[in-house]
């Protein structure tokens, strides 16, 4: 991400993925984008239930400068729809999260997670087959073990490659509401589900039981305040994780301190400024994601106008804030009537801690420089679909005389919406799903 003259970092189009077309249908849509732990991997998944693997491109990595290229690797239809008979409720195919574990042999594992049901599944390649067995024939019947006359030594065979995708286990009936987030531990060996009340806390090799770690569910659910919106495990403490909650406050625990940690160690809130009170103050507040540091000494929280950086050293207040879209607050009336205000924006830090990343709308989304505290609107358009590309910086104009470049706040087009985006744990290239596309930018060339 290497300064242009004026400061602001530069990047361009490397790839966009997923059909042109205008007419999108639902099932196309992206609900989710993850890298893998070296970047090789780029997971997304879809509102159909389907997961797809891109592979990053070999021949990209030995080029100087190296690109960000990636080719499909594997697809799967990860979920299906179902149907919960005892409450008449459809549950949706959609992925709602993906989450890669760390690679232990030639295979790929990762998790992944509609509104009900987790699945671990397993990636791998094949390239060989076996064939001339002595008690299979070719069709793959096992024959009459009279008719054998000779006994032959099986063969390996070379074959076209093929990655294969099988679902090693799956964690179901934990959850009565809807599941927003899973999170490995940095063990490997257990992870946690979330969903609006509760937390759970499972083996990765025990499908039919886990732990309820969290429980704001109350007895008398008329007096329900708040509702948990993301939760994720630190990266190298294996006992201590954060869940952010519609209340605007994000809570630390330690599961050393007790099974259940209803009583959190720690709690980040910011007080509200009063001059900023309005009907829509709650709404806003909410968090729609938190993500901690790769260094696990800091995490981002994302409200609906802004992204917050907080230090998990100091609770009262963030070290740092961004205005996303500032722009919008005069805009909440309309953004509540089309129900936007309830969108769930993501965020993620780079590799190194020093930038973030967030969505917004009309396509367009934000990157923060933690160390020159410059920041840029960037806008994901099939205008621009040649490959080195230099994206222009995007500007709002919020009224009085709008400039050249500027877009006016009233022209943005609240259907398009960055919501979810990646960036690569090692180098600047970053994913943006924008709608049923996936488009890969990278530093400039």
């Amino acid at each position: 991400m290497r300064n242009k003259s004026n400061g602001e970092a530069a990047w361009c189009f490397s790839q966009i993925k997923g059909a042109l077309d205008d007419d999108v249908t639902d099932a196309d849509i992206i609900s989710c984008v993850e890298f893998n732990h070296d970047g090789e991997l780029l997971a997304t998944g879809d509102k159909g239930g389907r997961v797809v693997i891109f592979q990053r491109d070999p021949a990209s990595k030995t080029v100087s400068p190296r690109r960000g290229e990636y080719n499909v690797y594997s697809t799967f239809q990860s979920h299906e729809p179902e149907f919960d008979y005892l409450k008449s409720l459809e549950i949706e195919e959609k992925i709602n999260k993906i989450r890669w574990l760390r690679r232990k042999n030639p295979a790929h594992f990762l998790l992944s997670t509609n509104d009900k049901t987790v699945k671990l599944w397993k990636v791998s390649e094949r390239d060989k087959s076996f064939e001339g067995y002595n008690t299979k024939g070719e069709n793959g019947l096992t024959k009459d073990p009279q008719n054998i006359t000779a006994l032959r030594v099986p063969s390996v065979k070379q074959i076209p490659l093929m990655v294969e995708a099988s679902p090693r286990r799956i964690f179901a009936n934990a959850h009565t509401y809807h599941i927003n987030s899973i999170s490995v531990n940095s063990d490997q060996e257990t992870y946690l589900s979330a969903d609006d009340l509760r937390i759970n806390l499972w083996h990765l090799e025990v499908t039919k039981e886990s732990f309820n770690i969290v429980d704001i569910k109350p007895t008398n659910m008329e007096e329900l305040t708040e509702v948990i919106t993301a939760a994720e495990f630190h990266p190298t403490e294996c006992n201590v994780f954060v869940y952010s909650s519609s209340k605007g406050t994000i809570r630390l625990c330690d599961m050393r301190s007790s099974a259940l940690c209803d009583r959190h160690s720690k709690q980040f809130e910011e007080p509200e400024n009063p001059t900023n009170r309005s009907f829509f103050s709650e709404i806003i507040s909410s968090i729609s994601d938190v993500k901690l540091s790769n260094s696990g000494r800091y995490m981002i929280s994302r409200d609906y106008l802004s992204i917050k950086v907080w230090d998990l050293h100091m609770e009262t207040k963030p070290i740092e804030t961004y205005v996303v879209h500032e722009y919008l607050r005069a805009k909440l009336c309309s953004l509540y009537e089309n129900d936007c205000i309830f969108d769930k924006f993501e965020c993620c830090w780079n590799g190194k801690d020093t930038s973030i990343m967030t969505g917004s709308y009309n396509n367009f989304f934000r990157v923060f420089d933690r160390n020159t505290k410059k920041d840029v609107t960037l806008e994901a358009s099939r205008d621009f679909l040649k490959p080195k590309t230099v994206l222009k910086p995007r500007k709002v104009c919020t009224g009085g005389k709008r400039k050249k470049d500027e877009i006016s706040v009233d022209c943005l087009d609240f259907n398009k919406k960055i919501l979810h985006t990646a960036w690569h744990p090692q180098e600047n290239i970053i994913a943006v799903a924008a709608t049923n596309n996936l488009f890969i930018f990278q530093d400039k060339f």
